[in-house]
């Protein structure tokens, strides 16, 4: 089993694409240099002002642990932090716990939503 956090984010208004690039671009990259399992992103299928990143840990220490160190991180903070906290009007983060078959199928089903 592994423990999955989706983080859903309300970007402010017509900033979705550009969202994407800096995720797709600067972000994605970073986290997964830091070690974390990015299954999927994207523009959300139903909102165009909706995006949701996905994220896959092996417990919640390890959520925890992995989050405390990229966050406080300087290539975080210095690099793309900014320019993405301006794009996102609000956030919401859920964490479930899937089997890592369901971990891949969430995985290979959001390719097409990735651009990347």
């Amino acid at each position: 089993m592994r423990l999955v956090e989706i983080r859903s984010y309300q970007l402010k208004a017509h900033t979705a694409e550009s969202f994407h690039q800096l995720v797709s671009e600067r972000s994605v990259p970073l986290l997964r240099q830091w070690g974390t399992d990015v299954v999927a992103y994207g523009i959300s299928a139903h909102e165009e002002d909706g995006y949701f990143l996905i994220r896959a840990y092996q417990d919640r220490a390890d959520l925890q642990q992995s989050q405390d160190q990229f966050y406080a991180s300087e290539a975080w903070r210095s690099g793309p932090r900014e320019e993405i906290v301006a794009k996102i009007e609000s956030s919401l983060s859920t964490q479930v716990w899937l089997s890592a078959a369901g971990v891949e199928d969430l995985r290979t089903s959001n390719t097409g939503t990735q651009g990347s």
